[in-house]
């Protein structure tokens, strides 16, 4: 129950900002769209005071406990799972770079560490040196730099996704954006006579995965450490064994929750800007008198700054 209240919490505005047309067509969908946020507070409240009445006497503790754990289970699995899907409808790409980077760095850090690991990284993980560290950091940066090189290029993995209302489904076809269109860098003096160039092409979504693979690289695996900790503490060595040698689902997932949490954070901080779209679909849901105070303000203030009267000459 509780799983399907947090869904509907966190899923209702999403499916509403890139459903709009279709929300707006059927009734029941308006209404769940409209009170989502009293409906998700009164489903909530249902629940609560049906775990309330179901208590039991001489077992409040394992009812408790069992509340508690729905609850940090629900934040962690359903809260990234919607992060990841507000991630792929970015792009693929601002979902296949960030994975492709924390499987890289699990792999080389391991490579590394099995040639050349000397000195141990953390009491956690035994097994994890400094050399596997620092190695997985510099393979993982490169990795992320040569991989969205490759997928820049293509419109598949750059382009949001959105909904045609003409077709009733998702499409992915767009003019790429400023990320995703080759510029030309200076390159520092320092390295002009190492390298021999003074200028280097490339696209500007290869700088933002540097930030990608170095969180990937540094931060991510404190996810792993955190998995490592809490294995510990219930003294299991692998969360299942759906893996033969490698444990479950979740210990391959340990590092992909905060991956996904920074991607969101960083895209949100310093790439996505306002949405004309979702504007335009704010606007027209409007009262016409309103839409008319909004159109006559900003004509007012295109004619102000000559925007207006130049694209109305010739």
């Amino acid at each position: 129950y509780f799983l399907l209240c947090v869904n509907y919490f966190f899923y209702g505005e999403t499916v509403t900002d890139y459903f709009f047309t279709l929300v707006q067509r059927e009734e029941p969908l308006r209404i769940l769209s409209k009170y989502h946020r009293f409906i998700s507070f009164t489903l909530y409240l249902t629940g609560f005071c049906m775990f309330v009445l179901s208590l039991v006497k001489k077992h409040y503790r394992l009812q408790f406990y069992m509340f508690g754990w729905t609850h940090v289970t629900l934040l962690i699995v359903v809260t990234q799972s919607h992060l990841i899907i507000h991630n792929l409808f970015e792009g693929m790409i601002w979902f296949i770079v960030p994975i492709s980077c924390v499987i890289c760095n699990d792999i080389m850090a391991y490579m590394f560490g099995f040639f050349f690991g000397r000195t141990p990284l953390i009491k956690l993980s035994p097994k994890k040196t400094w050399e596997g560290f620092i190695g997985g950091f510099f393979s993982t940066v490169l990795f992320g730099w040569l991989l969205s090189y490759v997928m820049s290029g293509y419109r598949y993995f750059t382009c949001p996704v959105e909904f045609n209302n003409d077709t009733n489904s998702f499409t992915v076809d767009c003019e790429p954006s400023e990320l995703f269109q080759l510029q030309e860098y200076n390159i520092p003096l320092v390295l002009q006579s190492v390298v021999g160039w003074k200028t280097v092409r490339m696209f500007p979504f290869q700088i933002h995965s540097i930030a990608l693979s170095t969180f990937a690289s540094l931060i991510g695996p404190f996810g792993g450490f955190f998995a490592s900790g809490f294995k510990r503490a219930f003294k299991i060595k692998d969360f299942a064994n759906t893996i033969p040698g490698h444990g479950g689902i979740m210990d391959r997932f340990d590092c992909q929750y905060l991956m996904a949490t920074f991607v969101n954070v960083y895209i949100a901080s310093f790439i996505r800007g306002p949405n004309p779209s979702k504007l335009i679909q704010q606007f027209l849901t409007l009262r016409p008198d309103q839409q008319l105070h909004i159109f006559n303000t900003l004509k007012a203030h295109l004619l102000d700054r000559g925007i207006l009267g130049s694209l109305e000459e010739p």
